[in-house]
């Protein structure tokens, strides 16, 4: 099962026709104005978390009629509603990819938060299957271990970011080869190219950020 995050950010950077002639199939989420702009589309969200504080009256009545759900946070709290609502699609639906749109191209604050909350201890069981998606991005964390990723169409360029000491970092088959690379320091990172559809790359210990990004 996939679940759609939609987290609100600048419309400019979601990803070309993402609110457009969606498949009935899809099942999406909403934290805040992302939920508002799911309900404006006509998309009926699973769920609506958010404080809507900056929502006009018309917006949240938009929201409590077509939402399946609602659940209304405080404004002042810890965490993000992209956190709250991660939390609670993982308790009720366990998907196996969660896409999150909108949490990139705008404020650098809520972005560094929701990217940083997957280091978390509680979010660890999560890590590998939380992805950030916009017009120019795809970023993904990956646990230790051998992995294979693939092109996205129009991304070309791929970097690996540490956000910790991660060991014995090799990427086998790319335009610049990575051997046992040295990523001990807090934060490590090595931009590459793809050369063919996919790229193998394994490590050992920590979590190595992936992104996959266009010119």
């Amino acid at each position: 099962m996939k679940i759609n995050l939609l987290v609100g950010g600048p419309i400019e950077n979601y990803p070309e026709g993402l609110l457009e002639k969606r498949g009935q199939d899809e099942l999406w989420v909403g934290a805040d104005k992302g939920a508002v702009r799911l309900c404006e589309a006509g998309i009926k969200p699973l769920l609506s978390i958010g404080d809507f504080d900056s929502s006009t009256n018309r917006e949240r009545y938009l929201v409590d009629v077509m939402s399946r759900e609602v659940m209304t946070s405080v404004p002042e709290k810890d965490d993000t509603d992209t956190e709250l609502c991660l939390r609670l699609i993982e308790q009720r639906f366990h998907p196996d990819l969660i896409s999150i749109y909108g949490a990139t191209g705008g404020r650098i604050d809520h972005l560094l938060a929701n990217l940083f909350c997957l280091l978390r201890p509680e979010f660890l069981n999560m890590i590998s299957k939380v992805e950030f998606i916009d017009k120019n991005n795809v970023i993904r964390f990956y646990n230790p271990g051998e992995h294979e990723i693939k092109q996205i169409e129009g991304m070309r360029y791929l970097a690996f970011v540490s956000m910790g000491p991660v060991d014995d970092l090799n990427l086998y088959d790319e335009k610049y080869r990575l051997r046992h690379a040295d990523f001990s320091r807090v934060i490590s990172l090595a931009s590459n190219e793809f050369v063919s559809e996919t790229a193998h790359f394994s490590f050992k210990n920590g979590n190595v950020c992936v992104i996959w990004s266009k010119d």
